[in-house]
């Protein structure tokens, strides 16, 4: 019983073995409709903002408190 066990659980870890991205597959990844951000800017001006009102540091490599002055 032990043994089929063994043998179930090697067998499914087995399964994610193979997961991730090809390298013909890449090009498709890296265009810029693809990124999470595609505006750097807008993405930095929205965490400033997010971060000067939640008065927190440190989340995203940004100093400072509540003010927005750092």
């Amino acid at each position: 019983m032990k043994i089929l066990i063994v043998i179930g659980t090697l067998l499914l870890s087995a399964g994610c073995s193979s997961m991730g991205v090809e390298p013909w597959d890449r090009d498709i990844l890296a265009k810029d409709e693809m990124q999470l951000t595609t505006d750097a800017l807008e993405a930095a001006t929205d965490d400033h903002i997010y971060f000067s009102k939640e008065a927190s540091s440190g989340g995203r490599g940004f100093g400072g408190g509540g003010c927005g002055c750092n």
